[in-house]
Formats: C-alpha cells, sequence, structure tokens
C-alpha cells in the first residue's frame, strides 16, 4: 500500500526534488566541461608514450580538447547574454525607482503655510531611495491647519504607494470638516479595506485652530511628539493603535495649547532609534535634550543639529527612514 507519510519516500523525493533543481543548463555546461577536461587530461596522461606510434590516440585527444573548449566558449556566451539581460533589467528597475522617487517627493509639501502664527521646519530622508514615511502641513478654506505625520510599516514600492494613498485620503478627509477621531476612524475603515492585513501605519493627526491656539489630535500609534515649552516637555499620545488593524477601532482625541514660543517636534523611529543596530540608540530623552538645549535657534538650524546626532549614529546608511518636523508658535500680531 502507498504510503505517503513514509520518512525514507519523503527523503527519496526531497532528493529527487534537489536533483532537479540543480541540474539546470549552466550545471549541465560545467559538468560537461569537466567531464570533457578529465577525459582529455587522462588521454594524454596514458598515451604519452604512444603520440608517435599512433594517429588514433592524438586525434582523439584533439577531439576532447576542441570538444571542451567549445563547451567553454557556449558556457561564456551564455553567461554574457545573461549578464547582459540582468544589467538591462537592473537599469529598468532604477529608472522605475526614480520614476517613483520623484513623484514621492512631490507628495511633500513644497512650501509650508505661513498663516496660523505658526512656523515650520520639516524633511524626509529615505533609508533606500523611496520612503513609507509621511509627512504633511495643509491650510484648509475655513482657516483650520492640518499636521500630519505617518509611517508606514514595511520597505520599498509597497510601502511607498500605501503611503500615497493615506497622504490623498488624509488631505480628502480633512476638507469634511469632522473631527480629528471621525477622521482617523474613517482612515482606519479605508486602511483595512485596502491593505493586506501585515500592513498598517502609524499616525499623529492634528488639527490647529489658530485663533484659539489650540491643537486638537489624534495619535493613533506613532512616536508621541513633543510639545517643548521654557519650563516643561508633555509627549502627545492620546488617541489609540495604529491604522489598518482592526476595522472597528475606536480613537480618542487630545487637545494642547501653544503660547508663543512653544516648539512642536513630530518625528518617525528613524530619528530615535538611529544608531539601535550597532548599541547606540538616539532615543527619546536625547532627541528631547538636544531641541531643549538649542529651542531658541531656527528651526532649520534645530533640525540640522539633530540631523547631525543621528549621522553619528548610523552613518551615511541609515537603517530606516528618518523623518523630522518641527513647529514653532509664534506671537500674536499687537
Amino acid at each position: 500500500m502507498r504510503n505517503d507519510g513514509d520518512p525514507r519516500r519523503q527523503s527519496l523525493l526531497a532528493s529527487s526534488g534537489g536533483l532537479r533543481f540543480f541540474m539546470n543548463q549552466r550545471f549541465r555546461d560545467v559538468t560537461y566541461l569537466v567531464l570533457f577536461l578529465l577525459i582529455a587530461s587522462a588521454l594524454l596522461y596514458l598515451g604519452s608514450d604512444l603520440l608517435r606510434q599512433s594517429i588514433v590516440l592524438p586525434w582523439v585527444v584533439t577531439f576532447a580538447a576542441t570538444t571542451a573548449i567549445s563547451i567553454l566558449l557556449l558556457s561564456l556566451y551564455r553567461f554574457k547574454v545573461q549578464l547582459e539581460e540582468s544589467r538591462n533589467e537592473l537599469m529598468r528597475t532604477e529608472a522605475e525607482l526614480d520614476f517613483a522617487r520623484q513623484v514621492q517627493q512631490a507628495l511633500f509639501p513644497k512650501t509650508m503655510p505661513t498663516g496660523g502664527y505658526l512656523e515650520f521646519s520639516g524633511i524626509c530622508l529615505p533609508a533606500r531611495g523611496i520612503s513609507g514615511d509621511y509627512y504633511d502641513v495643509h491650510q484648509l478654506e475655513d482657516g483650520r491647519m492640518i499636521i500630519a505625520i505617518a509611517d508606514i510599516s514595511g520597505k520599498g514600492i509597497s510601502a511607498a504607494i500605501l503611503m500615497a494613498n493615506l497622504q490623498a485620503l488624509v488631505r480628502a478627509v480633512a476638507h469634511s470638516g469632522q473631527a480629528p477621531a471621525e477622521v482617523c476612524r474613517r482612515l482606519n475603515h479605508h486602511l483595512v479595506e485596502v491593505s493586506e492585513a501585515s500592513r498598517f501605519a502609524t499616525l499623529f493627526y492634528g488639527e490647529w485652530l489658530a485663533a484659539e491656539r489650540r491643537l486638537r489630535y489624534v495619535n493613533a500609534g506613532h512616536n508621541p511628539p513633543m510639545l517643548i515649552s521654557s519650563e516643561s516637555c508633555h509627549r502627545l499620545d492620546s488617541g489609540g493603535m495604529p491604522l489598518g488593524i482592526f476595522a472597528e477601532a475606536a480613537f480618542e482625541m487630545g487637545e494642547a495649547v501653544l503660547t508663543a514660543g512653544d516648539l512642536l517636534v513630530l518625528y518617525s523611529d528613524g530619528v530615535t532609534e538611529a544608531g539601535l543596530k550597532h548599541g547606540r540608540e538616539l532615543g527619546e530623552d536625547r532627541l528631547r535634550s538636544l531641541v531643549q538645549a538649542h529651542r531658541l535657534k531656527p528651526l532649520a538650524e534645530i533640525q540640522k543639529i539633530v540631523l547631525a546626532e543621528v549621522r553619528q549614529r548610523t552613518g551615511d546608511e541609515p537603517d530606516d527612514d528618518i523623518t523630522l518636523l518641527m513647529v514653532r508658535a509664534t506671537q500674536l500680531p499687537a
């Protein structure tokens, strides 16, 4: 009786599968080449004394050597063709990545809003050409200002596509006039429908009300932004779980008041986890102390100081996307 669960049968099947895998064209070429070279060498060794007496043995040796050389040349030609195909495929992939990089860069704010008693400085540095991070500052017609930062799970093209999808949806839903908690609920429902189970996004979504100097926000599993004043530092962590995990997730809205000089620091984990692989993680405490020590400097200068600290720990090739958005409340007009 046939027994598919027999270990010996499974071992034989695995062995035959392995042989079929390795007996490809390149393996056969190498096998033939080695075989002919061995035969030629053996004939030369055994017939060295008969080379002057026999015309058959030199003919056989010549035929074997010529065949071996032909197979070698054929293998080299096939390898050259495969190398050329790989080079062309690599060039096409690089062109596609470059196009995706240009499209993604166009999604980031080209200019920051100048009203609302806020000033901004933002940057996103992809770890591998294209990024799964995203930040946005968008002025709405009714006077509200949207401040957002997100981090898509995973890397590469798929994360960048989901990031672009989220960026477009955030702007579309923001115009509906709904509260941040409802905005995040709708974003979450959309991501659950369009993304795989292993995909999710952390998001900080803030709504700035300039007349009240009040920030209403939801932190959906993102690194808590730091609200730094002259005397204290608060973490904006009210919200809920990341988007795209559970369709019925609920979100809590938090609020914060910004007075003149207050500094809001939004960042991705590529900043605080810089140097983690080498045991030199930057961490939230170090980031906070850096910003507090230089909080009175221009935002662009503070940004350079933080990025210099990050590069010192990661080198020229960071392990993760680095996104940093800094917001400073300005003085109300007299």
